[in-house]
């Protein structure tokens, strides 16, 4: 997932996130849409009060049906995160409990400078690393979802 974090003082409504689309991965657009908001929260992309893009933006930038953005609002709306706001948009009300971003910051880096680097050492390419992530989550018992852009059990 690659999310891109726009920043525009000059445009104060403009949504901080912009959506990206793997089509190859075999998860629905709806559900894609969900994920990276979540993701986003997590990792500070996005904070209660944050408006997400107008539909006719997402359907515009991802070449999409509106009906699937559609989709994928009312499901963070299910799920407490965002709620719509007739004429104004949609907006972040809740977000998981998650790093603060310096934290979140420390750990990626202690990942890249310790284990990623050992692994790219060792001779491990992007596809060997992803493979080796996802079984490791998979033999913990973990859902995998994070590395396929699935929805976790």
């Amino acid at each position: 997932m690659k999310l891109d974090k726009e920043v525009n003082s000059a445009h104060g409504d403009q949504s901080p996130i912009r959506f990206r689309l793997n089509a190859s991965s075999g998860v629905p657009t709806y559900v894609q849409l969900v994920i990276q908001v979540e993701q986003a929260l997590r990792i500070g992309y996005l904070n209660v009060g944050d408006r997400l893009p107008r539909i006719k933006e997402v359907v515009e930038s991802l070449a999409i049906n509106p009906n699937t953005v559609l989709k994928a609002y009312r499901e963070l709306e299910t799920k407490g995160i965002a709620a719509g706001r007739p004429g104004v948009g949609t907006f972040i009300v809740a977000s998981p409990p998650t790093l603060s971003a310096e934290a979140f910051e420390k750990l990626r880096q202690e990942f890249i400078d310790g284990w990623l680097e050992s692994a790219t050492k060792a001779g491990l390419n992007h596809v060997d690393i992803m493979t080796l992530l996802q079984s490791t989550l998979e033999s913990l018992g973990h859902s995998s979802s994070i590395l396929t852009g699935g929805v976790s059990q």
